[in-house]
């Protein structure tokens, strides 16, 4: 089908669900094992580009509830979030948690997690242990974004070594999976040179992708937010929209 950069995921399953006489609300998208959010537009994953293949699931749904069926179905609304200079919306349910909000933002604007700092009526938001319905949180909430300050020497870290995987495509080594020690001070940049330095990788132009982000080039490991224990995956190819 043709979608366009504009278009909204929301919006594609809507097409879908028409065309395939299916509830919309029973069916996800993925992109290489990733959940497209139905607040998202297109533009908004660079991995998708002519010819991506987009995989479709479909849950069981019922024409009508069974006798057993109690459970109300999960509402969707759109909360406000607030940064100090812009703001916009995203779709959220009550049921998710201030990390999986912490996520989506982290999709629309690129801010590394571990910055954020999300408040609702002057009171922060904990990532763990309670969901946006538990908060209070409803339809058109004011989501404020505080940013941690990384400029101050008591906020720098000390540089520490990361131990993750290097996923490839698999149009790359087919689907390898390279286990990469680099300090989380290296930049993209950097660890791509040393990967090709040692032949892991050929000599070639690739995107690293971390949580469903192209990674920047002149960003470190530790600006990304990149922990022990992750997957970085790696296509072929270049981005030069937005400033990567």
């Amino acid at each position: 089908m043709e979608i366009g950069e504009q278009e909204s995921v929301l919006e594609i399953k809507k097409r879908l669900g028409q065309f395939l006489q299916i509830p919309t609300s029973s069916l996800t998208l993925f992109v290489s094992c990733w959940e497209l959010l139905d607040g998202l537009d297109i533009e908004d994953y660079p991995i998708i580009s002519h010819g991506t293949r987009i995989d479709l699931t479909v849950t069981p749904f019922f024409t009508e509830p069974p006798p057993s069926f109690t459970s109300p179905a999960v509402k969707k609304f759109h909360v406000t979030v607030k940064f100090p200079s812009k703001q916009f919306t995203i779709e959220v349910d009550g049921t998710e948690t201030v990390s999986s909000l912490k996520d989506k933002i982290h999709i629309v604007e690129n801010t590394p997690i571990k910055r954020m700092q999300l408040y609702f009526s002057g009171i922060e938001l904990d990532d763990d242990f309670r969901n946006l319905n538990e908060y209070g949180i409803r339809e058109f909430s004011e989501i404020v974004v505080f940013l941690k300050s990384i400029n101050r020497a008591k906020d720098v870290a000390p540089v520490r070594t990361l131990c993750f995987l290097v996923q490839t495509s698999s149009a790359l080594y087919n689907g390898a999976r390279i286990p990469v020690e680099i300090k989380d001070s290296c930049t993209i940049s950097e660890m791509r040179e040393g990967l090709q330095a040692n032949k892991t990788l050929p000599r070639d132009e690739y995107i690293f992708v971390h949580k469903q982000r192209i990674m920047r080039e002149n960003c470190s490991l530790r600006w990304h937010g990149v922990e022990n224990g992750e997957t970085l995956f790696v296509f072929k190819g270049s981005i030069s929209r937005g400033g990567y």
